[in-house]
């Protein structure tokens, strides 16, 4: 076939070393069956499942943080009623309520020494603490109150002891103060090891408690509850002599808050010591 006279030399050279294209080039042909385009088709949905699938994280336990809350005690400045007032402690942290036990005739000093363990839940980062006089015909009486911003330290993992001053009727801050021991951890193992309570007013002998379950579930919760996960063995409690020998290291600091911060660390008594470095710097 005779070239036109609009083809160059070099466009009669590529049709002699090429010779003539495909009839379906640059498109598909709509005559015959798309095996092609199925197969591409199907070559890039296997690489992007291939892709996604590299890039999702490795299945593993979900991590918890977990708020250790020791109360020590408390130094107030008025004793309400004819007697000596039996104050105890509610501790609000999210949407969960602790409460200590009660220290009868514990009065302006008293002292409860509880250790709280509870979930932190993201995004909170303070806490609400309550101290009632609980009293037997007649609702229980909010002495004081405080609101707690957890410290960063505790949040970086120190533990953390300080007294906290509590509003009343005295006014904002001078009902006296609270002495509390913070620390923070997070892992696998990090779960509530004391009960959180549900607060519901009862008919004039004060407030009644009862656990607080997960949303959902019946009343029956802990015989229907299954069974957990071996916990591990829990360390030796710190002996009295190795008390005595912190006590002369830290004779600044009181005793109470030397044995909260013992139970902290489980016993372990390297770790209580360094723990009080802490507290001493």
């Amino acid at each position: 076939m005779a070239a036109t006279t609009n083809d160059t030399t070099e466009d009669r050279r590529r049709r002699v070393l090429l010779g003539p294209l495909p009839a379906g080039f640059l498109r598909a042909d709509s005559d015959g069956p798309p095996e092609s385009v199925d197969v591409d088709y199907e070559a890039a949905m296997a690489l992007q499942q291939q892709l996604c699938g590299a890039t999702m994280p490795a299945a593993g336990p979900p991590l918890t943080a977990r708020l250790s809350v020791t109360i020590v005690q408390a130094k107030l400045v008025k004793n309400y009623g004819l007697t000596r007032m039996d104050p105890y402690v509610r501790l609000r942290v999210g949407h969960c309520i602790y409460e200590t036990q009660t220290d009868p005739s514990g009065g302006k000093t008293p002292k409860w020494n509880k250790m709280i363990h509870c979930l932190l839940p993201p995004g909170v980062n303070s806490i609400y603490l309550e101290i009632f006089d609980e009293c037997s015909f007649t609702m229980d009486e909010l002495i004081a109150w405080t609101h707690i911003q957890i410290p960063a330290a505790v949040l970086n993992g120190e533990t953390h002891e300080d007294w906290y001053p509590l509003t009343g009727k005295q006014g904002d801050g001078v009902e006296g103060m609270v002495n509390l021991v913070l620390s923070y951890s997070v892992g696998p193992a990090a779960v509530p090891t004391f009960p959180p309570v549900l607060v519901v007013p009862s008919t004039g002998m004060g407030y009644a408690t009862m656990p607080m379950y997960p949303a959902g579930t019946p009343h029956t919760y802990p015989q229907q509850q299954p069974q957990q996960p071996q916990q591990p063995q829990q360390p030796q409690p710190i002996t009295e002599e190795d008390l005595a020998q912190i006590y002369e290291m830290f004779p600044s600091i009181d005793k109470d808050v030397i044995k909260s911060v013992a139970e902290v660390n489980r016993g372990n008594k390297e770790a209580t010591i360094n723990s009080l470095l802490q507290m001493s710097e």
